[in-house]
């Protein structure tokens, strides 16, 4: 191996290990650790968590506002300047600091953790356009497929191996220590791998120096609208961005409701943490292997990545043939306690009430004492809310509920004149977790009406629970009022075994693995030879469109975990290959305008897939149907993905860039 082709190769390690440094930021911060933090702890202090929320979601779309306004402006000024190195550093040292002085958020800084998070994700969607921008720069354009996948999957594993240590320190660590020294860890994890880009990978030269006697502002407006009018040279371009807005957002959308669906099967926050490991790690071979199935441009026949690719391929597609077999059968056939499959619901009876929501005036709850109905105030999120609160203002007030069960959620209020309940199932005082006699205090320096707590006995059954206003209180409480609203029987345990799941898909995957290699050359080798990265991504969104059919009927834990191997095993192949496409319809020389576009339309999708999906929730009065409708959305992204003319597109890109040689 000669020195250029060992400077090529360190020049392309350096590049991906800013995927590994800043995806760090995207599991830890974006998806697992933060979101929580903020509605626990910085947001406590607000009237109720869905303020919370919706303060959290405003944060989010002013980072993603502000980086789609900054990002066309500074992407052509990083090409008139030769500064994509400079601003990438700019962007990812802002995300760094950003979330590193997380650290600093305590309880009730919920204005300082917005702050700090916008800072953060402007950032870290930021600094993303400059190092994509830099893709044609560092890989050969028949390596920029595998080169880009190299970059997720090393995106999936340093993401996933920072999330599982921090989970360790969150579950470890007391207070809210785990958590924060978590977003330090993070913005060191990232300042630390963005070293070898900033310092290995040469800054690209400019074939398009700044006008003399322009400033730079009016020379990057100059430009932008240039390339705007000048779209038809660029059409099967613009036909791939408008392609890419409408598939990402599909993407995008099931990225953010996968934890909805996990919560309706019962899955716990650590269950759910579990499942982004397991999408993170197997991202990691199956990213390589989508950037291994397009073929590249003058590759020998014989060779040994063309006698594999029809290997790869027949794994990918027995993974979706025979994914869905593995629930549909393991669902019926095995035992519940395996699958997590969905128990019979608890049946009420004469006297005491099964699984739902009761009301004030059900037969089942017993009143004793002076106890009032109170309508919620305008303090409540939505003030067209009616359900009926029932206030105890005495000491002695006391409820009794009769039901079929095992455990029960009530929904509460508290404030600064709220007292104790006690708390007694079947004539005993209920545990808590320490052990001791669970107190439910609902002191707080604010009002919030929308609180909740879930009480469990150790088994189901028929059952007592008596809460009691013994007139005790918070000392810096001022009253011992207290207010009970909804309370809710629910729903049976979804009982599931993690190691039989996880062992039968790893089962699967040595059986798929072993009819690839018996069937992928014999059946696959011509579909393998004729394969781009266009019909890759195709491919790609072909099976996310078999997800959402698959998402529709989805009825056990153990459906859960296979669908999420499904999108493990195309999520970032889908990621990867639409960047590699991108970077071949563009002129290398504008690289940091066109990727500025390309990450707008990301944004986009990232705003408009939810939405859509809302929508379509609202229509059809359940998220299950919404999930089938993101069909649509990736056969539309497929169809319009068809109509680009890949190749013309690649010409233009080349004749694009000689004229910018030649002036």
């Amino acid at each position: 191996m000669g020195e250029r082709e060992r400077t090529y190769r360190r020049r392309i390690r350096a590049w991906t290990l800013y995927d590994w440094a800043s995806s760090a930021f995207a599991t830890t911060i974006l998806t697992a650790a933060l979101p929580v933090y903020y509605r626990q702890v910085a947001g406590s202090t607000l009237p109720g968590p869905s303020v919370a929320a919706a303060y959290w979601s405003a944060g989010l779309s002013l980072s993603i506002l502000l980086g789609a306004l900054l990002a066309p402006v500074l992407g052509t000024l990083s090409d008139l300047i030769r500064g994509k190195k400079l601003f990438l550093a700019l962007f990812a040292g802002l995300g760094a600091v950003g979330t590193g002085l997380l650290v600093l958020v305590k309880n009730g800084d919920w204005l300082l953790a917005s702050l700090l998070f916008v800072f953060g994700r402007l950032g870290f969607g930021s600094s993303l356009v400059f190092y994509d921008a830099l893709l044609p720069h560092v890989a050969r354009p028949a390596d920029q497929d595998s080169v880009s996948a190299r970059g997720y999957a090393l995106g999936y594993l340093g993401g996933g191996l920072l999330l599982a240590a921090n989970v360790v320190m969150i579950r470890l660590l007391p207070g809210t220590w785990g958590p924060r020294l978590s977003f330090a860890s993070v913005a060191l994890w990232w300042a630390l791998f963005s070293i070898p880009v900033l310092a290995v990978v040469p800054e690209p030269r400019t074939l398009s120096a700044l006008p003399k006697g322009q400033g730079l502002l009016r020379a990057t407006i100059r430009r932008l609208a240039e390339t705007l009018r000048s779209s038809r040279s660029y059409r099967e371009l613009f036909k791939y961005l408008l392609a890419y807005l409408v598939y990402a957002g599909g993407i995008g959308t099931f990225i953010a409701v996968a934890a909805i669906f996990g919560a309706e099967l019962g899955l716990g926050s650590v269950e759910l943490i579990l499942v982004l490991l397991l999408v993170q790690f197997v991202g990691v071979p199956f990213s390589l292997l989508f950037g291994s199935l397009p073929r590249p441009e003058g590759e020998a026949a014989g060779s040994r990545r063309a006698r594999l690719r029809p290997v790869l391929l027949a794994f990918l597609l027995a993974n979706l043939a025979l994914l869905p077999a593995l629930g549909l059968l393991g669902t019926r056939f095995l035992p519940k306690g395996w699958t997590g499959a969905t128990p019979p619901p608890y049946e009420g009876g004469q006297g005491y009430t099964g699984q739902g929501v009761l009301s004030a005036g059900d037969p089942a709850l017993v009143w004793f004492g002076s106890w009032a109905s109170e309508l919620l105030d305008a303090r409540t999120l939505n003030a067209r809310d009616d359900r009926e609160f029932r206030a105890g203002q005495r000491a002695g007030d006391r409820l009794e509920l009769r039901f079929h069960g095992q455990g029960l959620a009530l929904s509460y209020a508290a404030g600064p004149d709220f007292g104790i309940w006690h708390v007694e199932l079947d004539g005993r005082p209920l545990a808590g977790a320490d052990g001791r006699p669970l107190l439910l205090n609902c002191y707080r320096p604010t009002a919030r009406w929308d609180l909740s707590h879930e009480l469990r006995a150790a088994s189901p059954g028929l059952h007592t629970l008596a809460l009691t206003n013994n007139g005790e209180k918070d000392t810096r409480s001022t009253g011992i009022r207290l207010a009970l609203g909804a309370v809710r029987v629910l729903e049976p345990e979804r009982r599931s075994s993690l190691p039989v799941i996880l062992g039968l898909i790893l089962a699967l995957q040595a059986a798929c693995l072993g009819l690839a290699w018996l069937l992928g050359r014999p059946l696959l080798s011509g579909l393998a030879a004729r394969l781009g990265t266009r019909s890759g991504l195709v491919l790609a969104l072909a099976v996310y469109a078999a997800i959402a059919v698959c998402g529709y009927f989805l009825d056990s834990v153990l459906d859960f975990w296979w669908l999420a191997w499904l999108v493990a095993c195309v999520q970032g192949g889908s990621q990867a290959l639409s960047r590699s496409l991108f970077a071949s319809l563009i002129p290398p020389a504008r690289s940091g305008e066109f990727f500025s576009l390309f990450g707008i339309m990301g944004k986009f999708a990232t705003l408009l897939g939810p939405l859509v999906f809302a929508g379509a929730v609202a229509l059809f009065g359940a998220s299950r149907p919404a999930v089938l409708s993101l069909v649509l959305v990736f056969l539309a992204g497929i169809v319009l993905l068809l109509r680009v003319k890949v190749q013309e597109g690649r010409a233009a890109a080349r004749a694009a860039e000689q004229a910018l040689r030649k002036v």
